[in-house]
């Protein structure tokens, strides 16, 4: 059984110093690690994908199974831990959870893994 990611404060992006910019606290590292980790999932990283280039820019967790051909709760699931992680908002809309991704949490954390990426 996996561990559960530890919640993360998502009221704030990533906010430290560049991995470049020298050795990084314990606090700091641990936080880029949990977004990273929430991101260590080859469905994750396709659902950031779809969210991204959604023309829409969100989708529901219905269409987000049929295209990933994996159960609702699965997505769900996968959603939990990147919503949890910061790279995910999600709003209720009737009977449907619409997803869509947080750009600024996203481009926060490559910043912080290369400085000059986002320039």
């Amino acid at each position: 059984m996996p561990k559960a990611l530890p919640v993360v404060d998502t009221t704030a992006p990533v906010c430290c110093a560049p991995v470049a910019a020298g050795p990084m606290s314990d606090h700091d590292a641990l936080q880029v690690a949990l977004r990273l980790k929430a991101l260590a999932d080859p469905a994750r990283v396709k659902i950031m994908s779809l969210l991204f280039s959604s023309p829409a820019g969100e989708q529901n967790s219905g269409e987000l199974a049929t295209v990933l051909a994996l159960s609702e709760s699965t997505i769900s699931h996968h959603l939990s831990q990147l919503r949890r992680a910061g790279l995910v908002a999600s709003e209720r809309r009737g009977m449907n959870v619409y997803h869509r991704p947080d750009s600024d949490a996203v481009a926060a954390l490559c910043v912080v893994l290369d400085p000059k990426c986002c320039r």
